[in-house]
């Protein structure tokens, strides 16, 4: 799948994580909404692009699996005193989608996760919280992936 696709995915996986983080809806409700009603689909005059259905379920899934150590990583991560939880909903979702793919995503460069996340921030939030997940997301990923980012 193109480029676009997984970005697209990734929208989805931030929106749907979101949803099932604010409305406590299920895997599987979640999934069957998204696979029937958004994904590639036109909502309120809106075109959503055609998206990777398995990457989607991967990111879900992959989440949902490991959502515990995700969240550990993330809290240490934040500045002291601001707990994941204290974080507003969407930002937490990206958070979480991203910093899956980089502890477990390998074959996906660590810069490209970071660029995508950011790009996907850039729809949703202000500039400053923003730049708040590309620090936060770059933190992350120099410390699982360190290789990658050593000078050559």
């Amino acid at each position: 799948m193109s480029r676009e696709n997984r970005a697209a995915s990734r929208l989805a996986a931030t929106q749907a994580l979101y949803q099932m983080d604010v409305a406590a809806k299920g895997i599987n409700e979640i999934l069957a909404e998204f696979e029937t009603f958004w994904i590639g689909k036109e909502i309120e005059g809106e075109q959503y692009k055609p998206a990777e259905v398995e990457f989607f379920r991967d990111i879900l899934n992959g989440v949902l699996d490991a959502q515990l150590a995700i969240d550990r990583l993330i809290d240490t991560t934040l500045a002291a005193g601001w707990p994941l939880a204290r974080v507003e909903a969407v930002m937490r979702a990206m958070l979480r989608a991203a910093t899956y793919e980089l502890r477990k995503r390998k074959d996906i460069p660590a810069r490209v996760v970071i660029t995508e996340y950011v790009d996907v921030a850039a729809a949703f939030l202000a500039r400053e919280e923003t730049g708040m997940i590309n620090a936060v997301l770059d933190k992350i990923a120099r410390e699982l992936r360190a290789d990658e980012f050593e000078a050559k």
